[in-house]
């Protein structure tokens, strides 16, 4: 226990033992600087040097732009444009599978690889009259009278009516005998008119136009694009008076009839509509003859 005691004081006595630090002018020794120190204020004044050089540098580090030259941090504008670039991508990606799904829908309808879906004319004006329902605003007296005047105007014009159902007035795109109808056990999706080489064909209703190119079995195609995902098809053309993402309206000319294509059997026009990506008998909608 003595000796344990002696030990402390002994070491106490170090660490508190005075030195002396002189700075002097060697050419004179005159003396220019002098400091008493100890072993402890040495010790605690480096403590404490570093202590606050590793805080300073911790604070440069975090908040100032020196951390970007320092490996393994990235700066917040790099970061900012990661995220962006990664939000971009996932836009991508999901625009890409809807592009995907759209062009296998037009696969199907260029192959008829698809299944039939009963459709009618009733069915088809009777969903357009509900939207017009939903659609309903109050009138006055002078908008029904403006109405009733329109309404008489257009009375005997074939390509509109007054109201929505216009887009579902479908235009017969040739007129002529029907010498092969729609069968669906034999996947004809189609009816097949009987018409003089280069008869005007005309667009069936209001739509764009996705496609219009020559194709080895059924010579020159052209597919529209209408309201409620209706697509019509025109082949066995002998040539096509519209380009592809052209608007057309219902009753303009798109193509001239032909017999073009390894599969024709003569000259005539192979007409299908599509309605979701199901084919359905034209001649629900149409009279051809």
């Amino acid at each position: 226990m003595a000796k344990k005691k002696k030990k402390e004081k002994k070491l106490a006595k170090k660490l508190l033992h005075k030195y002396r630090l002189v700075i002097l002018n060697e050419d004179t020794f005159e003396e220019r600087f002098a400091i008493k120190l100890t072993r402890l204020n040495v010790f605690i004044l480096t403590s404490l040097s570093a202590i606050s050089l590793i805080f300073f540098t911790v604070l440069l580090i975090a908040f100032t732009p020196l951390r970007e030259y320092i490996p393994g941090y990235s700066s917040a504008k790099l970061k900012s444009d990661a995220t962006k670039l990664s939000l971009k991508t996932d836009s991508l990606v999901q625009k890409l599978e809807v592009d995907k799904l759209y062009f296998a829908s037009i696969r199907k309808v260029l192959t008829g690889d698809v299944s039939s879906l009963e459709f009618n004319r009733d069915s088809l004006m009777e969903a357009a009259q509900n939207d017009l329902d939903i659609l309903q605003v109050p009138t006055n007296r002078e908008d029904s009278l403006l109405r009733l005047k329109v309404e008489k105007e257009d009375k005997y014009n074939l390509f509109e009516t007054v109201g929505d159902q216009s887009n579902y007035v479908l235009y017969p795109p040739v007129n002529g005998n029907i010498s092969e109808g729609y069968n669906l056990k034999e996947k004809h999706f189609a009816v097949d008119i009987v018409v003089p080489i280069n008869t005007p064909v005309k667009a069936t209703a209001d739509g764009t136009i996705i496609f219009a190119e020559w194709t080895i079995e059924t010579g020159y195609v052209v597919i529209i694009e209408h309201n409620r995902e209706l697509i019509s098809v025109y082949k066995h053309n002998s040539a096509i008076t519209k380009s592809q993402g052209d608007l057309v309206k219902s009753g303009e000319v798109i193509a001239m009839s032909g017999d073009g294509g390894e599969l024709t059997t003569g000259p005539h026009l192979h007409f299908e509509l599509w309605s979701k990506g199901y084919s359905v008998d034209p001649t629900n909608f149409i009279d051809f003859e």
